[in-house]
């Protein structure tokens, strides 16, 4: 039913005081548009304010929606920042496990455990102040936190122990300065200490030292002070430079192409003088250097004395190379 016909079946009155009766009212075309148009025009504002009250009630207002969008975004930046905090803290702990497998041990200091370097983290939670935010962001904002505050202990106590370990060093110069501490040639690790299969001789067998990579010549430097003890061929290790360096440390430095000149048992050294060169005499597979640490005439592991010129990273993947070569090349 229209509104025009509406409008005409109802009958609307008004009180004739003159005539002292009621008298109907009657509308022309044009005043039956506009009274159209309002009804329309009343209609669509109380729909339309219907409609924005349920929006608001359900989505918020534009200002809350580009919150939660804003928030979302937040969200997801959290997500990557994540990753960086991880390889941090990986980073952190490789240092710690240097610090502890090189740095303290070598020098005979005692190493810090884990749950030391972690100390404080724990109890009661200390961030409660975010749950007030949606669930995704609380729980980003949380781990975020902890895992930061986690990583500044460890960086805080890495810097005690640096500081320990540099004491140590100032108060026993003369001793450290005897100890083997850096690569004897710059040469990557090929093959580690321990049980190695041997190419010549085909067989498993104790491998005393590291086989560091090196062409014919390269120079090969003393891993410490001390005086060479024997410098001349002997057997399967070809020319070979023996170094005494007190405090019961030897170095060997084994396949040599030739002798430095003026080294002769009774000469002394310093650490990085140029002693020999490298070669592939004895019994070896090829070019390389055989190097050995021992203490009190016992081979122990050549990889823990590294510790002057190796970075946690270059230690890292020498360990691992180490670790995964189960061949020599002597």
């Amino acid at each position: 039913m229209s509104d025009n016909h509406s409008m005409d079946s109802q009958k609307y009155f008004y009180y004739d005081e003159h005539e002292c009766q009621l008298v109907p009212v009657h509308y022309n075309a044009f005043e039956k548009i506009v009274y159209n148009a309002c009804l329309w025009l009343i209609t669509g504002i109380v729909m339309a304010g219907i409609g924005i009250t349920i929006l608001a009630s359900t989505a918020g207002t534009p200002a809350e929606i580009a919150l939660k969008a804003e928030n979302h975004v937040l969200v997801q930046q959290l997500g990557k920042t994540k990753n960086t905090i991880l390889s941090i803290d990986t980073r952190i702990d490789s240092l710690a496990n240097t610090d502890n497998d090189i740095y303290r041990s070598v020098l005979g200091m005692k190493p810090i455990s884990n749950g030391e370097r972690e100390a404080g983290v724990g109890g009661a939670d200390i961030y409660a102040k975010f749950d007030s935010y949606s669930d995704p962001a609380s729980q980003a904002l949380k781990w975020t936190a902890r895992n930061l505050e986690i990583i500044q202990r460890k960086i805080n106590i890495q810097k005690v122990s640096f500081s320990e370990i540099k004491d140590y060093y100032n108060k026993n110069k003369i001793r450290l300065a005897h100890t083997p501490a850096i690569r004897p040639v710059k040469g990557i690790v090929l093959s580690g200490f321990g049980m190695r299969y041997h190419p010549i001789l085909h067989i498993m067998r104790m491998h005393e030292g590291l086989d560091f990579r090196a062409k014919v010549g390269t120079p090969v430097h003393a891993t410490a002070d001390g005086v060479i003890k024997f410098a001349a061929r002997d057997g399967t290790y070809g020319n070979l430079v023996e170094i005494d360096h007190g405090y019961g440390f030897q170095t060997r430095y084994a396949h040599l192409s030739k002798f430095a000149k003026g080294i002769r048992p009774g000469k002394k050294v310093k650490r990085g003088d140029i002693i020999a060169y490298t070669g592939d005499t004895g019994l070896t597979e090829g070019p390389h250097l055989h190097y050995e640490v021992r203490i009190n005439g016992t081979p122990v592991n050549p990889l823990y004395y590294l510790f002057g010129d190796l970075t946690p990273e270059e230690y890292s993947s020498f360990k691992k190379i180490a670790k995964e070569n189960t061949s020599s090349l002597d």
